[in-house]
């Protein structure tokens, strides 16, 4: 069981990076002057992380899961997205959950090992 729930763990970190990895809008520049440092990334990872929790069991995103979505910083999640962690998520399902918070999905948009369709 203790794989199980390492394997939940993983998908659960996966999905939230995903939804705010495809949250972004178009043409969204990398490399800003002054980003957010590790620790706030980090941080910002654990609280979208936390607040999306419940996505991975079927239900819809909370207000705040899409608060998170909105505002957590792209630079922060892309130097995550591996192509093993890639190939664990349902690129179509996360876009129409981001879609759901209100946000455009870029088309093509490439994001560590992921590009939305």
């Amino acid at each position: 069981m203790g794989n199980m729930m390492k394997g939940s763990r993983v998908f659960m970190l996966l999905l939230v990076i995903i939804m705010v990895v495809l949250s972004m809008e178009e043409g969204v520049k990398l490399a800003k002057a002054a980003g957010p440092s590790a620790a706030q990334c980090k941080e910002e990872r654990r609280l979208g992380i936390n607040a999306c929790k419940p996505v991975v069991y079927g239900k819809l995103p909370t207000p705040e899961c899409c608060e998170r979505v909105r505002v957590t910083h792209i630079e922060c999640v892309c130097t995550v997205v591996t192509p093993k962690l890639a190939a664990l998520i349902d690129v179509n399902r996360a876009i129409r959950l981001v879609e759901g918070c209100g946000r455009r999905v870029p088309r093509h948009f490439k994001c560590g090992s992921i590009t939305t369709p």
